[in-house]
């Protein structure tokens, strides 16, 4: 059995973690002292995500993120700028249209490749002078006045501050949705490049992305019922298709799909308390969102942004306790977490009461929003960069 001893132990090399070990590698004295376990995730969030070249999915990352990932030299040399998003709900009145003119910023956000995300950020993560710790799955021991133990197969690791960053999080919070969302890639006739689209109907949220790597293609986020999700998703090629374009609308033209599609199950799960003694959790390990408004892997990166900066000036002193430091990471998170959280657990549920008046009052409200501008400033403040203590 091998033993080390490291100022910070982050337990999972997802997008999450690896940007915290980049933020960290460049305030620590010794980078080498950031010890990353990229073999910590027990389930991946998809089954083709244990391979991370395979990974079918592309991300939304909002103009916040990209400013974080272009500090760091990490953003992907492929990406689907987003200028417009669209917001309308099927069958009903009322829809808000927010644009990047409106924050005088050259994109809302950018869509990206999974795959193409996680190997800048392996390059740059192998270039910062972090330790880098294959294995199998890390598991956090007992912690005491000396720091945290962590066993990674035959590896025992003393660390001063652990942090969790991949696998699903507690269910101290936990929503089903009884929702499912069916992944695949779609074809338009009529693009529109630079638009996003988010669509509710009585099923649940039809999302339409820019992909990153073809001009006339779209990454669809479609939720449904899980019996309809299972339905969708083995239609043929043409079925789904027509299905997609009732559901969608005629705003693109045709739509067109040829791709596999993929299903998995929606819920939310949060940690009441982001920290426990000397171990914090961030990202999908603190908490797992509905993937409406795409807010998930935004929320977990300014998760890691602000640990890195309220670590910052503990790493100076490692010897000393960092309780300190992480209840000021605990206190500053909340309210970002708890809007994030509210919004898309929101969205999707009153969206999809099947009730008119509810869906008539949110198509008013839509409607509001995209007269007035002041009304949707907020929402769409948020979906920019999220709420920054």
């Amino acid at each position: 059995m091998t033993s080390s001893a490291f100022d910070v132990a982050i337990l999972g090399a997802g997008p999450v973690g690896r940007v915290l070990a980049l933020m960290l590698a460049r305030v620590a004295p010794d980078p080498a002292r950031i010890a990353l376990l990229a073999g910590s995730a027990p389930v991946p969030a998809t089954p083709a995500a244990a391979v991370p070249a395979a990974d079918p999915r592309v991300l939304a990352m909002n103009h916040g993120s990209r400013v974080l990932l272009e500090s760091l030299h990490a953003w992907p040399e492929r990406s689907a700028d987003i200028r417009n998003i669209h917001v309308s709900q099927r069958g009903r009145l009322g829809r808000t249209l927010i644009q990047n003119t409106d924050f005088g910023v050259p994109q809302l956000g950018s869509v990206v490749a999974y795959s193409g995300l996680h190997a800048k950020l392996d390059e740059c993560v192998t270039a910062c002078g972090v330790t880098v710790l294959s294995g199998p799955p890390a598991l956090i021991g007992r912690q005491d006045a000396e720091g945290v133990r962590i066993q990674q197969g035959d590896a025992a690791l003393l660390c001063q501050v652990a942090v969790q960053s991949d696998g699903a999080g507690a269910a101290d919070v936990r929503r089903d949705y009884d929702q499912h969302a069916v992944l695949t890639t779609a074809h338009a006739t009529l693009p529109r490049r630079g638009w996003a689209w988010e669509r509710f109907t009585s099923e649940g949220p039809l999302a339409l992305l820019p992909h990153p790597q073809t001009p006339d293609a779209y990454s669809v986020v479609w939720c449904s019922a899980p019996d309809r999700a299972a339905e969708l998703a083995a239609l043929d090629n043409a079925a789904f298709s027509r299905a997609l374009s009732e559901a969608f609308g005629e705003r693109l033209g045709r739509l067109s799909s040829q791709a596999p599609r993929h299903v998995f199950p929606l819920a939310l799960a949060a940690r009441r308390a982001q920290v426990h003694g000397r171990v914090a959790a961030i990202g999908n390990a603190a908490q797992t969102l509905h993937p409406v408004a795409g807010q998930g892997l935004n929320l977990g990166l300014r998760d890691a942004a602000r640990l890195a900066q309220t670590l910052a000036g503990w790493l100076a002193r490692p010897a000393s306790n960092p309780g300190a430091a992480l209840a000021e990471f605990a206190q500053a998170r909340h309210v970002d977490r708890f809007i994030t959280a509210g919004l898309t657990d929101l969205m999707p549920r009153v969206f999809s009461t099947g009730l008119a008046p509810v869906e008539h009052a949110c198509g008013l409200a839509l409607l509001g929003m995209d007269l007035a501008s002041p009304l949707r400033a907020p929402l769409a403040q948020h979906l920019l960069q999220g709420f920054r203590a």
